[in-house]
Protein backbone atom coordinates (compact mmCIF):
# COMPACT_ATOMS: atom_id res chain seq x y z
CA UNK A 1 0.00 0.00 0.00
CA UNK A 2 1.37 3.37 -1.05
CA UNK A 3 1.00 6.52 1.28
CA UNK A 4 -2.24 8.60 0.06
CA UNK A 5 -3.10 11.76 0.32
CA UNK A 6 -6.08 11.34 2.93
CA UNK A 7 -3.73 9.25 5.40
CA UNK A 8 -2.07 12.78 5.45
CA UNK A 9 -4.80 14.76 5.54
CA UNK A 10 -6.22 12.39 8.09
CA UNK A 11 -2.95 12.51 10.62
CA UNK A 12 -3.05 16.52 10.57
CA UNK A 13 -6.56 16.35 11.31
CA UNK A 14 -5.87 14.21 14.33
CA UNK A 15 -2.43 16.09 15.49
CA UNK A 16 -4.44 19.71 14.98
CA UNK A 17 -7.72 18.65 16.91
CA UNK A 18 -6.08 16.67 19.39
CA UNK A 19 -8.36 13.47 18.84
CA UNK A 20 -10.14 11.42 16.98
CA UNK A 21 -13.42 12.82 17.28
CA UNK A 22 -12.71 16.10 16.51
CA UNK A 23 -10.97 15.32 13.65
CA UNK A 24 -13.61 12.89 12.41
CA UNK A 25 -15.70 16.29 12.96
CA UNK A 26 -13.69 18.63 10.71
CA UNK A 27 -13.15 16.22 7.87
CA UNK A 28 -16.92 15.10 7.92
CA UNK A 29 -16.10 11.59 8.48
CA UNK A 30 -16.83 8.91 11.33
CA UNK A 31 -14.54 8.62 13.96
CA UNK A 32 -13.62 4.72 12.75
CA UNK A 33 -12.91 5.77 9.81
CA UNK A 34 -10.69 8.26 10.70
CA UNK A 35 -9.01 5.79 13.22
CA UNK A 36 -8.91 2.98 10.16
CA UNK A 37 -7.00 5.30 8.21
CA UNK A 38 -4.68 6.06 10.66
CA UNK A 39 -4.14 2.48 11.48
CA UNK A 40 -3.27 1.81 8.06
CA UNK A 41 -0.99 4.78 8.05
CA UNK A 42 1.00 3.51 10.75
CA UNK A 43 0.81 -0.04 9.42
CA UNK A 44 2.39 1.27 6.02
CA UNK A 45 5.43 3.10 8.17
CA UNK A 46 5.66 0.31 10.52
CA UNK A 47 5.77 2.22 13.54
CA UNK A 48 3.35 4.54 15.86
CA UNK A 49 2.61 7.96 15.59
CA UNK A 50 1.33 8.53 18.42
CA UNK A 51 1.90 7.89 21.97
CA UNK A 52 -1.28 6.30 23.64
CA UNK A 53 -4.46 5.37 22.70
CA UNK A 54 -5.53 8.88 23.29
CA UNK A 55 -3.33 10.57 20.31
CA UNK A 56 -2.35 13.37 22.06
CA UNK A 57 1.16 12.62 21.92
CA UNK A 58 3.23 12.87 18.99
CA UNK A 59 6.21 10.35 18.76
CA UNK A 60 9.64 11.42 17.89
CA UNK A 61 8.66 10.01 13.98
CA UNK A 62 5.30 11.19 14.10
CA UNK A 63 6.72 15.30 14.79
CA UNK A 64 8.56 15.20 11.44
CA UNK A 65 6.15 13.23 9.64
CA UNK A 66 3.52 15.77 11.02
CA UNK A 67 6.12 18.82 9.81
CA UNK A 68 6.29 16.93 6.28
CA UNK A 69 2.74 15.90 6.16
CA UNK A 70 1.57 20.13 6.65
CA UNK A 71 4.35 21.26 4.00
CA UNK A 72 2.91 18.21 1.45
CA UNK A 73 -1.03 19.02 2.09
CA UNK A 74 -0.22 23.26 1.91
CA UNK A 75 1.53 22.29 -1.52
CA UNK A 76 -1.00 19.89 -2.64
CA UNK A 77 -4.04 22.90 -1.78
CA UNK A 78 -1.93 25.59 -3.59
CA UNK A 79 -1.26 23.22 -6.87
CA UNK A 80 -5.70 22.46 -6.58
CA UNK A 81 -6.29 26.27 -6.25
CA UNK A 82 -3.77 26.92 -9.33
CA UNK A 83 -5.60 24.09 -11.38
CA UNK A 84 -8.87 25.46 -10.79
CA UNK A 85 -8.22 28.71 -11.06
CA UNK A 86 -6.47 28.33 -14.82
CA UNK A 87 -9.70 26.04 -16.14
CA UNK A 88 -11.78 28.76 -14.81
CA UNK A 89 -9.74 31.40 -16.28
CA UNK A 90 -8.80 33.11 -13.07
CA UNK A 91 -5.34 32.47 -13.68
CA UNK A 92 -3.26 32.02 -16.37
CA UNK A 93 -1.41 34.58 -18.99
CA UNK A 94 -2.45 35.98 -22.31
CA UNK A 95 0.23 36.91 -25.67
CA UNK A 96 -1.32 39.78 -27.57
CA UNK A 97 0.18 40.69 -30.43
CA UNK A 98 -1.14 43.63 -32.33
CA UNK A 99 -1.19 46.33 -34.58
CA UNK A 100 -0.27 49.74 -33.13
CA UNK A 101 -3.11 51.28 -34.50
CA UNK A 102 -5.75 48.50 -32.53
CA UNK A 103 -2.86 48.55 -29.31
CA UNK A 104 -3.85 52.06 -29.08
CA UNK A 105 -7.56 52.92 -30.37
CA UNK A 106 -9.64 49.29 -29.70
CA UNK A 107 -7.49 47.91 -27.05
CA UNK A 108 -7.15 49.49 -23.84
CA UNK A 109 -11.38 49.59 -22.83
CA UNK A 110 -10.96 45.85 -23.75
CA UNK A 111 -7.93 45.19 -21.35
CA UNK A 112 -9.46 47.16 -18.83
CA UNK A 113 -12.65 45.30 -18.32
CA UNK A 114 -10.69 41.76 -19.11
CA UNK A 115 -8.18 42.79 -16.61
CA UNK A 116 -10.90 43.73 -13.88
CA UNK A 117 -13.07 40.47 -14.30
CA UNK A 118 -9.69 38.71 -14.43
CA UNK A 119 -7.67 40.35 -12.14
CA UNK A 120 -4.63 37.45 -12.06
CA UNK A 121 -4.27 36.85 -15.61
CA UNK A 122 -0.90 38.56 -16.72
CA UNK A 123 -1.66 40.02 -20.31
CA UNK A 124 1.63 40.85 -22.57
CA UNK A 125 0.58 42.74 -25.21
CA UNK A 126 3.21 44.40 -28.16
CA UNK A 127 2.78 45.98 -31.08
CA UNK A 128 4.19 45.03 -34.30
CA UNK A 129 3.55 45.37 -38.19
CA UNK A 130 1.01 42.53 -39.41
CA UNK A 131 3.79 40.77 -41.02
CA UNK A 132 5.18 40.47 -37.22
CA UNK A 133 2.15 39.45 -35.86
CA UNK A 134 1.50 36.79 -38.35
CA UNK A 135 5.03 35.73 -37.57
CA UNK A 136 4.63 35.55 -34.21
CA UNK A 137 1.71 33.67 -34.33
CA UNK A 138 3.27 30.87 -36.80
CA UNK A 139 5.87 30.56 -34.22
CA UNK A 140 3.48 30.01 -30.99
CA UNK A 141 5.04 32.79 -29.57
CA UNK A 142 1.70 34.76 -29.12
CA UNK A 143 -1.90 33.55 -28.29
CA UNK A 144 -3.78 36.21 -30.04
CA UNK A 145 -3.19 38.46 -33.45
CA UNK A 146 -4.49 41.07 -33.71
CA UNK A 147 -3.90 42.63 -37.60
CA UNK A 148 -4.79 42.37 -41.33
CA UNK A 149 -3.72 39.15 -42.29
CA UNK A 150 -4.82 36.70 -45.05
CA UNK A 151 -6.10 32.84 -44.18
CA UNK A 152 -3.73 31.22 -42.07
CA UNK A 153 -4.00 27.26 -42.44
CA UNK A 154 -4.64 26.05 -38.76
CA UNK A 155 -5.69 28.87 -37.06
CA UNK A 156 -9.10 30.48 -36.76
CA UNK A 157 -9.71 33.69 -38.60
CA UNK A 158 -12.65 36.46 -37.84
CA UNK A 159 -12.88 39.64 -39.22
CA UNK A 160 -12.77 42.34 -36.24
CA UNK A 161 -13.89 45.65 -37.98
CA UNK A 162 -12.59 47.29 -41.56
CA UNK A 163 -12.37 51.02 -41.23
CA UNK A 164 -11.18 53.42 -44.52
CA UNK A 165 -7.86 55.20 -45.38
CA UNK A 166 -7.67 58.81 -45.99
CA UNK A 167 -4.46 61.31 -45.82
CA UNK A 168 -2.44 62.09 -42.84
CA UNK A 169 -0.95 65.90 -42.95
CA UNK A 170 -0.03 68.50 -40.59
CA UNK A 171 -2.26 70.96 -39.45
CA UNK A 172 -0.15 73.71 -41.19
CA UNK A 173 0.03 71.50 -44.90
CA UNK A 174 -2.24 73.17 -47.38
CA UNK A 175 -4.22 70.02 -47.47
CA UNK A 176 -5.28 70.46 -43.80
CA UNK A 177 -7.13 73.47 -44.72
CA UNK A 178 -10.42 72.43 -45.98
CA UNK A 179 -12.54 69.75 -44.50
CA UNK A 180 -13.65 66.36 -46.55
CA UNK A 181 -12.67 64.03 -49.25
CA UNK A 182 -9.54 64.54 -51.00
CA UNK A 183 -9.03 62.91 -54.33
CA UNK A 184 -6.04 61.77 -56.18
CA UNK A 185 -5.47 64.89 -58.19
CA UNK A 186 -5.07 66.69 -54.95
CA UNK A 187 -2.45 64.43 -53.21
CA UNK A 188 -0.74 64.15 -56.26
CA UNK A 189 1.60 67.32 -56.45
CA UNK A 190 2.32 67.07 -52.54
CA UNK A 191 5.22 63.99 -51.14
CA UNK A 192 3.94 61.22 -50.08
CA UNK A 193 5.21 58.90 -47.14
CA UNK A 194 4.76 55.21 -48.39
CA UNK A 195 4.23 52.79 -46.01
CA UNK A 196 2.81 48.83 -46.25
CA UNK A 197 -0.65 49.63 -46.15
CA UNK A 198 -0.59 51.57 -49.21
CA UNK A 199 -0.29 48.12 -50.96
CA UNK A 200 -4.25 47.44 -49.79
CA UNK A 201 -5.21 50.50 -52.55
CA UNK A 202 -5.48 49.15 -56.01
CA UNK A 203 -6.91 52.08 -58.07
CA UNK A 204 -4.50 52.76 -61.57
CA UNK A 205 -4.60 56.59 -60.37
CA UNK A 206 -3.04 55.68 -56.98
CA UNK A 207 -0.32 53.87 -58.75
CA UNK A 208 2.05 56.48 -60.04
CA UNK A 209 1.60 58.61 -56.75
CA UNK A 210 2.84 55.68 -55.09
CA UNK A 211 5.63 54.87 -57.75
CA UNK A 212 7.04 58.40 -57.46
CA UNK A 213 7.17 58.19 -53.08
CA UNK A 214 10.83 58.06 -52.49
CA UNK A 215 10.50 57.63 -48.57
CA UNK A 216 8.83 54.62 -47.01
CA UNK A 217 8.97 54.06 -43.01
CA UNK A 218 6.76 50.46 -42.12
CA UNK A 219 6.70 51.73 -38.55
CA UNK A 220 3.37 53.70 -37.59
CA UNK A 221 4.95 55.50 -34.68
CA UNK A 222 8.08 56.44 -36.66
CA UNK A 223 5.59 57.45 -39.76
CA UNK A 224 3.57 60.08 -38.20
CA UNK A 225 6.73 61.41 -36.72
CA UNK A 226 8.07 62.42 -40.28
CA UNK A 227 4.72 63.18 -41.17
CA UNK A 228 4.72 65.65 -38.27
CA UNK A 229 8.40 66.88 -38.71
CA UNK A 230 6.76 68.03 -42.51
CA UNK A 231 8.78 65.78 -44.26
CA UNK A 232 5.21 64.65 -46.69
CA UNK A 233 2.05 63.38 -46.37
CA UNK A 234 1.07 59.67 -46.02
CA UNK A 235 -2.15 57.50 -46.19
CA UNK A 236 -3.60 55.46 -43.48
CA UNK A 237 -6.72 53.95 -41.77
CA UNK A 238 -8.94 55.93 -39.95
CA UNK A 239 -8.15 54.07 -36.66
CA UNK A 240 -4.44 54.42 -37.57
CA UNK A 241 -4.95 58.67 -36.11
CA UNK A 242 -6.70 58.33 -33.41
CA UNK A 243 -8.05 61.85 -33.55
CA UNK A 244 -7.03 65.32 -34.64
CA UNK A 245 -3.93 65.90 -32.29
CA UNK A 246 -0.06 66.66 -32.14
CA UNK A 247 -0.33 68.79 -35.43
CA UNK A 248 -1.86 66.40 -37.66
CA UNK A 249 -5.01 65.86 -39.36
CA UNK A 250 -6.95 62.89 -41.10
CA UNK A 251 -9.11 63.39 -44.46
CA UNK A 252 -10.55 60.31 -45.73
CA UNK A 253 -10.50 59.66 -49.45
CA UNK A 254 -12.64 60.51 -51.98
CA UNK A 255 -11.76 58.28 -54.57
CA UNK A 256 -11.03 54.81 -53.38
CA UNK A 257 -13.32 52.05 -51.81
CA UNK A 258 -10.57 50.08 -50.38
CA UNK A 259 -10.69 49.50 -47.02
CA UNK A 260 -7.98 47.67 -44.07
CA UNK A 261 -9.77 44.81 -42.70
CA UNK A 262 -8.42 43.77 -39.12
CA UNK A 263 -8.90 40.34 -38.16
CA UNK A 264 -8.62 38.47 -35.00
CA UNK A 265 -6.18 35.47 -35.37
CA UNK A 266 -5.38 32.57 -32.88
CA UNK A 267 -5.42 28.60 -32.47
CA UNK A 268 -8.34 27.11 -32.73
CA UNK A 269 -10.61 28.03 -29.78
CA UNK A 270 -10.47 24.47 -28.40
CA UNK A 271 -6.12 24.30 -28.11
CA UNK A 272 -6.39 27.72 -26.61
CA UNK A 273 -5.89 28.07 -22.76
CA UNK A 274 -8.85 29.40 -20.87
CA UNK A 275 -7.37 32.75 -20.18
CA UNK A 276 -6.81 33.25 -23.49
CA UNK A 277 -10.41 31.79 -24.69
CA UNK A 278 -11.68 34.20 -21.81
CA UNK A 279 -9.69 36.91 -23.77
CA UNK A 280 -11.29 36.32 -27.36
CA UNK A 281 -14.68 36.50 -25.68
CA UNK A 282 -14.00 39.70 -24.21
CA UNK A 283 -12.81 41.05 -27.76
CA UNK A 284 -16.40 39.18 -29.63
CA UNK A 285 -18.17 41.98 -26.61
CA UNK A 286 -16.61 45.14 -27.87
CA UNK A 287 -18.65 47.70 -29.95
CA UNK A 288 -15.98 48.76 -32.70
CA UNK A 289 -18.89 50.72 -34.40
CA UNK A 290 -19.23 53.85 -31.80
CA UNK A 291 -15.25 53.94 -32.54
CA UNK A 292 -15.46 54.27 -35.86
CA UNK A 293 -18.46 56.76 -35.76
CA UNK A 294 -16.62 58.69 -33.29
CA UNK A 295 -13.19 58.56 -35.47
CA UNK A 296 -14.40 59.51 -38.93
CA UNK A 297 -17.30 62.50 -37.70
Amino acid sequence: MSIKIDMLRCFVAVCDHGGLAGAAEALGRTPSAVSMMLKQFEDHLAAPLFEGARKSRLTPLGEMIHAEARRELDHFARTVAMIEGHSRAELGFVRLAVTPSVATAVLPSVIRSFMADHPKVRVDLRDMNSAAVQHELERERADIGIATLGPMPGFDRKRLFSDGFGIVCRSDHPLAAERGSVGWTDIADHDLIANGLCDLIREEAFAPILAASRLSVPNTASLLGFVRAGVGITILPRLAVLEERDGLVFRPLAETAAQRDVHVVSQPVQKLAPAARAFLAALGEIGLSGILDRRSS
